[in-house]
């Protein structure tokens, strides 16, 4: 299941990426580019993509007797 959220969290930290490029006019080409609203969306995205990153990335520990 880890494997699962750090696939989810790379594609929303990708997500993220590309909306804030497009939000600021750096990565043209769609009807988001230039849209003010996708400089905030994006960083939040990517946020959350990175937190899925950890939750993928942390290991369970097994208690030890």
């Amino acid at each position: 299941m880890r494997i699962v959220w750090f696939i989810l969290g790379v594609l929303a930290a990708l997500i993220g990426i590309v909306w804030t490029l497009q939000g600021l006019n750096i990565l043209g080409g769609s009807t988001m580019s230039g849209q003010a609203i996708f400089v905030v969306i994006g960083p939040i995205v990517g946020v959350i993509g990175l937190v899925l990153i950890g939750v993928g990335m942390v290991r369970r520990r097994t208690p030890t007797t």
